[in-house]
Parts: C-alpha cells; structure tokens; sequence
C-alpha cells in the first residue's frame, strides 16, 4: 500500500520548513521550551542530528508514497547502536490522514530496520499526541518509561 523512498535534497528541504517550526510548537505545548527560544532551539537540534542533511551517516530519511506514487509523508529512522534504531519522525500529511499511510509506514521501517541489523526501535512521543500514541501501540510499541511534569507558575496545589 506504500513505498518507502530514500529523501532527495528538495524534499529534505521541505521536510525541514514544515518540521522545524512543528517541532519548536510541540515543545512549547509540552511545556520544555519557552516560544522565544523555540525555533533556534530547534534548528540547532536538526543541524546537530542530521549535519548532512539526508546523506548524515546512519540516518534514514525516507519519503512514504501511496500506490500512486504520490508524497504522503515521510518517515525518519536512526541507527543508535548496532542493534538499536530510533524512529525521530513520521508525519502524514493533511489530506492523507486517516488513512492507514502510517501505520503502513511504521510496519515498512521494521523491515528497514532488520535490513540494516536492528533489534529494536524506539521512538518518543509527546504526552499531548495522543493520535500517535494510538498508532503506535497499534503497531506494537510499549511504553519504556513516562515523564511528568506539572507547571506550577499559575496553581498553587
């Protein structure tokens, strides 16, 4: 139902305008960073992780096409160690959700991961998105661990 294709620079380029100010919102509604911060905070982020762009070393950016070959999302695999991967991002785009895209995908990037010597994947997900935490439990995934936090600038309990 999809195909994972390797990311070309143009649609790397897209994928960072889209992702950076999306990644900047997210830890803002998560409470990490404040919004001044945001967007540098975010871009020095890609810039360390992904130093060559979609050629770095052990990084897997993959565009998700439908059986028509249109671009519905795209998908990002880390290689950690040599046996443990990380998922850093899969994002469907609108008018393509809903559809079963990332759930096809999450299943496609296993068989990545086993082709490059994986034994696990991880990935993080927002306490907020609790669309994605229902596909990847969908798919799968348990939850390791859990974080929390509570602001207590305007309560006083």
């Amino acid at each position: 139902m999809i195909i994972l294709e390797k990311m070309n620079a143009s649609e790397f380029k897209q994928y960072l305008d889209y992702t950076i100010p999306n990644y900047a919102e997210e830890h803002i509604k998560a409470g990490k960073w404040e919004a001044h911060e945001a967007l540098s905070k975010a871009t020095e982020a890609f810039n360390t992780l992904l130093p060559e762009g979609e050629n770095t070393i052990n990084h897997y950016l993959f565009t998700i096409r439908n059986k028509d070959r249109n671009d519905v999302g795209m998908i990002w695999l880390g290689k950690q160690s040599d046996l443990k991967g990380f998922i850093y991002d899969i994002n469907i785009w609108k008018g393509h959700r809903g559809k079963y895209y990332g759930e096809h995908a999450m299943r496609e990037i296993e068989n990545v991961g086993r082709e490059i010597g994986l034994e696990t994947i991880g990935l993080h997900v927002f306490g907020h998105n609790q669309i994605a935490q229902k596909l990847y439990s969908k798919v799968g995934y348990e939850v390791t661990n859990i974080k929390m936090s509570k602001n207590i600038k305007e309560s006083a309990n």
